[in-house]
Parts: structure tokens; sequence; C-alpha cells
């Protein structure tokens, strides 16, 4: 089942305009309008969220929108500008997210996200990821998922929230209550069916095909057609010069298993090729198979390290080419390096030296093509436990930091240092039982204290902080790590409260 993104900028153009002008950017809260020429009058082409709340409008003349607001900013709409940004935003999520995504001019982007969803955790967290990013750089978005192009471009821009997902199958009911716009007609087109009475989507979907094919022609029931996923709409995926890419078209269309594999071998040793003329390494790879119905087929590998290795990434790609339906058969199949990198190919190693590492990249990247997460653990420059290791890719060079051996640390640290009752002697004593979880525990062994100091030069508020950690053993000879906030003294260095915060072994 084909599953497509449609992320919606509402703002793109006013948004970019305080992008651009950073630090210098007028606050949100004062409207901003970006204007363009109509024959001799000058109108509103795109607004910001400022501007659409004291009631400005599209199409609206810029003499009277300042009339309404005096001293309202007003700029020139950059469409070459705002087109080429569209442009470069759809490559870096292509990069990230999907191998076909595409411009939805003036505003918007659509992505192919078939089997690519899990490689984000699943369809929500991709789709909040995606709004995140964004509003992290400064724009505001909206998005929706469902069975085609057409549905989630209007759930996209007409739905009630910011992220819709419209589950496989769903779109029937999805676009039932939304307003004929969201069908992407033409607003002449909108504007007579108000006067026939429709309004909705729903309305206009229980009313005859042929009347409103024999005023309207078949525009109404194409869009109702891509809408609801029964006629296809192809998404032509961006491309740069950039990017090495193979293609391979055929005068017969191809459709077997192990034909797709045979080709798929032929593309990456032309890739390879591709690549070491430019002293490159694939790091993401997408194979697309275009369908003789104009559909695509995609398959996404990647590589936790520059890679142009034609065994590795062959066996990467046609690992999932079970998940391929060739439908009535693939006429071009195009193999592209949408992220690479420099590579610099060092001398090789035999395995027969004592010293020679196992490489274990191959079946890290495997593991990784298969939806699962593989990463280990590094060290970070601090004295705070919980700040003291950080999430590193599997394949990352190894640290020179290490790890702190003058006192122990528990196999296991808590997320969050969880509270417990204790009963201790103050200032330096470790408790002599403490109440972890509902459970009593007798302190038969303990060592410490360790102390912790805050890092001041982060935090203002833990210029004194300090905590005091203990490893203590109960009667059973289980081994934990506990601290008291403070110093057992002054107020100032934090609550004299009792925390867990690790268990050995």
């Amino acid at each position: 089942m084909q599953r497509v993104v449609s992320l919606y900028l509402p703002t793109w153009s006013t948004d970019r305009y305080r992008r651009a002008l950073g630090k210098q950017a007028p606050p949100l809260d004062r409207p901003v309008v970006m204007i363009t020429r109509q024959g001799s009058r000058r109108v509103i082409a795109a607004q910001d969220v400022a501007a659409a709340a004291v009631g400005l409008r599209l199409g609206m003349p810029v003499s009277k929108a300042q009339a309404i607001i005096p001293g309202l900013i007003v700029e020139e709409l950059q469409v070459a500008e705002d087109a080429k940004a569209l442009r470069d935003l759809a490559f870096w999520f292509l990069r990230i997210y999907a191998p076909v995504v595409a411009p939805d001019p003036p505003d918007g982007l659509v992505l192919d996200t078939t089997g690519a969803d899990h490689l984000h955790g699943n369809e929500h967290l991709m789709l909040t990821g995606m709004i995140n990013r964004l509003h992290g750089l400064g724009f505001t978005a909206r998005a929706a998922i469902a069975d085609s192009w057409g549905a989630a471009h209007a759930l996209a821009r007409f739905g009630r929230d910011e992220a819709t997902i419209v589950p496989p199958n769903g779109a029937l009911g999805a676009l039932t209550s939304l307003p004929l716009a969201a069908l992407r007609l033409e607003p002449r087109v909108v504007a007579d069916l108000k006067v026939l009475g429709f309004r909705s989507i729903g309305e206009l979907m229980a009313t005859a095909r042929a009347p409103l094919t024999l005023r309207f022609g078949p525009e109404i029931g194409r869009r109702l057609d891509q809408a609801h996923g029964l006629l296809s709409e192809p998404i032509a995926p961006i491309r740069v010069p950039e990017m090495v890419e193979a293609s391979r078209f055929f005068a017969e269309p191809i459709s077997a298993a192990e034909t797709i594999a045979r080709y798929t071998d032929k593309l990456v040793r032309q890739l390879c090729l591709g690549l070491e003329k430019r002293g490159l390494g694939a790091r993401r790879v997408d194979l697309l198979m275009h369908r003789v119905d104009s559909g695509i087929q995609a398959i996404r590998a990647g590589t936790s390290r520059p890679v142009r290795d034609v065994k590795q990434l062959t066996r990467l790609l046609t690992d999932r080419i079970d998940t391929i339906n060739p439908g009535f058969g693939i006429e071009k199949m195009t193999l592209t390096a949408t992220h690479a990198e420099a590579l610099v190919l060092g001398q090789a190693r035999s395995t027969l030296l004592d010293d020679a590492k196992a490489d274990i990249g191959e079946t890290v990247d495997v593991i990784i093509n298969r939806g699962h997460k593989v990463y280990r653990y590094a060290a970070v420059a601090s004295d705070v436990p919980e700040r003291s290791v950080q999430v590193v890719a599997a394949q990352s060079a190894d640290d020179t930091l290490g790890w702190p051996d003058h006192w122990p640390r528990p196999v296991r640290l808590l997320a969050r240092p969880e509270p417990i009752q204790t009963m201790a002697l103050l200032p330096d004593h470790p408790p002599k039982s403490f109440t972890w979880r509902g459970t009593r525990r007798l302190v038969k062994r303990a060592d410490g204290p360790e102390r912790v100091f805050g890092e001041w030069w982060k935090r203002d508020r833990e210029q004194a902080a300090v905590r005091d950690y203990f490893m203590v053993e109960d009667e059973a000879g289980e081994r934990f790590w506990i601290f008291r906030s403070g110093d057992g003294e002054h107020a100032n260095t934090g609550s004299q409260g009792w925390f867990l915060h690790g268990i050995f072994g």
C-alpha cells in the first residue's frame, strides 16, 4: 500500500523573510505581508499568522491593508527565490526521510514514504519529526499522510490537526467533511460549485458524475479519483547534478525478483565506478523502479560509513526486493547515491595479524536497514553522571576520553534519579536503611562519599550545587548507587534529599 506525506508550509515566504533577517527580524506579533502586482494593482500574495489574525487576506489591495494596519511591513514576493529554497528543502528531506521527494509549489513538499516510516520509528514519529525540524528552523509546518497525494494534500491544508495520519483505505471518511478547495480545483470551478449549493467534498461525491462532467469537464472527477487513490498521480523525485546516479531502461518490462536482483548488481557496479571517479563513498543509496503504470517502487539503504563496495551495497538492496510490487512490470531502474561523502581507502590489513580487528560494518548496516537501532555509548567530559555518556553511531571513531576509574560506576544508570526515603547521620555518613519503590532495605556495607560538584559554567543554579555519592550493599547482597543532593549542611548546595541513581550488577 502506497503511503504519501504532504508537507504544508502556510507562511513559507514570510518565514523565509524573517529567517534571512536573523536577529533583526521583526517580532512575531508584528504583521508581515508579501505583495505582487496584478495589472496596475499591488495585492497581498503571502502573509504571516499575525497578518491573518488582524483580518488581512490574500488578494487584498495593499493600500487597504495599510489603511487597516498603519506601519504594516510590506515586502515584494520573491517567487524565484522561494521556489529555489523549496527545492533545496526538498533535497534536504530526500537525504533524511524518503527516496521519493518533490517540491509541491508554492508552499509544500510531497514525499512517497512507502516502507520508510520504520526507519524513523513509526508514521507518527516521522511526521512529528518533520514538523519539529522545520519549527526549529523557524518555519510553520503542517503534515498529513495518506494512501494518495490528493488525500494527504487536502488534509495537510484543511485538516484539524497539525499532523494527520489517515489509516490505510481510510481516505473516504477522512475527506468527506473537507471544503471543495481541498480538491485542488481552480478557484473559478470552486466558486461555481458553491453557487450550485455544494459546500463539501462529501456532497460532491454523493452527486452523479455525468452532470458535473458535462458542465465542468473531467477535472472534478479526476481530482476525486486522485484523492481516493483510484487514479495514479506520479511523484517526480527531485534530482540535482551533484548526485551520482546510474540508470537502466528496459525494452521489455521486467518483474521477476531474480531479474531485478541481477540488474541491481549491474547498477551498483556502475554507481561505484561513478563514486570512485569523484573520490566518494555512498552513505545512502536509493533504488527507484519506475513501473509501466507510472507508479514508483523504491528501496532505500544506508550505511554507517562511506562505502563503494559492490558486494555490500548489492546485498543491502537485494535484501529488500521482496517488498517490491512490480505491478505490470518495471520499465526503468535508477540507482542514486543521495548521500555521499569523501572516501579515502587505506591499506588492507591481513586477518592473520594478531592485532587485526574484525570489520562488523556490513553486519551493522544489514541490521540497521532492517529497521533496528544500532548504536553504542561514548564518554563525555563531565563529572555529572547523567551527562558523562552519549549515544553515538555504531561505527563512530573510538573516543580517546575514556571512563573515570577512580570510583566504580554502576552498569545500569537510571534514566532519572529516583527519590528514596533514608535514615542517615549527617553530614558524611551513608544511610542505615533506605526505601525505594515501596521496599525497605537495610544497608550492610557502604563506600563513599564521592563528591560531585555542579557545572557552574553551564547553569548558574549549579554554582554551589553538590552531590555526595555512596555505593551501598543491602542484606541480600544487591548493590546500589545513591546520592544526597547537597553537602548535608548548607541549603544552597541542594535539597538535602536522597536519590537512587544506579544499580551495580
